[in-house]
């Protein structure tokens, strides 16, 4: 008796190749996601306080909510997104500016740029000249720039230079890993605040100075005290404004307001 052959038929295997691009992609798509929605939140785009949807942000971003949930998790390790509630009642916003939260992320940046100054101050004389002469270089232009209440965004350009002059290509990269994180978080505060503190221009010019003499003498513990006491009194200046202009979305802080008007 002829015996009858069963015809076997195997599922057509996934190529090899795209199988080991699909982790790569997502992880593209992730820093893709980070580093769009970074930026939006350090300039005030998506302003403090405001809430955060994982859903339209990926339909703005042309991405799925995967990739978007993964840089949202990084943005709340880093302090630029924070989030209430558990499960189901989950709501992600952007992180409030609070006069205590300002204080802790300016000394923390302090601390780091007291380290790079006193990296620096501890170079080669050649190469601390550079740099002294880069600082005040810049320094000059922000003094030039003070009367000039109108333009922020050249007061904030110059700043950022100046302090960038003396970490990059200074640091190891560790502490520039930790100073490139936490730089824009102070950035947020700046940026929102700027225009009231030009008025305070002329004392931060000084305080550059003393920074940039220190580096010029070499003297590593001087330079390293100037840094931070420039970033300590920019935290102090800082909250004196956010007392005067209140804390920008933080809803604890608004909430007795609220209820009174409400009362009436």
């Amino acid at each position: 008796m002829p015996t009858t052959r069963r015809r076997v038929s195997y599922a057509k295997p996934r190529p090899l190749r795209q199988a080991s691009q699909a982790p790569e992609d997502q992880v593209d798509n992730v820093t893709r996601a980070y580093e769009a929605l970074r930026p939006v939140i350090v300039s005030g785009q998506l302003p403090p306080g405001s809430r955060v949807s994982e859903r339209v942000l990926a339909e703005r971003l042309g991405l799925s909510r995967t990739p978007v949930r993964s840089a949202l998790h990084r943005l709340e390790q880093e302090g630029f997104v924070s989030s209430s509630g558990t499960g189901r009642e989950r709501r992600l916003i952007v992180a409030p500016l609070t006069v205590d939260d300002g204080r802790e992320v300016m000394s923390l940046v302090g601390h780091l740029e007291g380290m790079a100054a006193r990296a620096a101050a501890l170079l080669p004389a050649a190469e601390r000249r550079a740099i002294v002469k880069h600082l005040r270089d810049i320094n000059t232009e922000l003094a030039a720039e003070s009367p000039n209440a109108g333009n922020s965004e050249r007061f904030f350009a110059l700043d950022n230079a100046f302090h960038s002059g003396y970490v990059d290509g200074v640091v190891g990269p560790r502490l520039l890993a930790m100073h490139r994180a936490l730089k824009p978080q102070s950035e947020r505060y700046l940026r929102l605040y700027v225009s009231v503190l030009l008025d305070q221009v002329p004392t931060s010019v000084k305080e550059h100075e003393r920074i940039a003499a220190s580096i010029a003498k070499g003297d590593a513990d001087a330079a390293q005290r100037a840094a931070e006491a420039n970033w300590r009194n920019a935290a102090e200046r800082l909250a004196q404004v956010i007392s005067r202009q209140g804390e920008r979305g933080n809803w604890h802080s608004a909430a007795p307001d609220i209820a009174a008007s409400r009362k009436r």
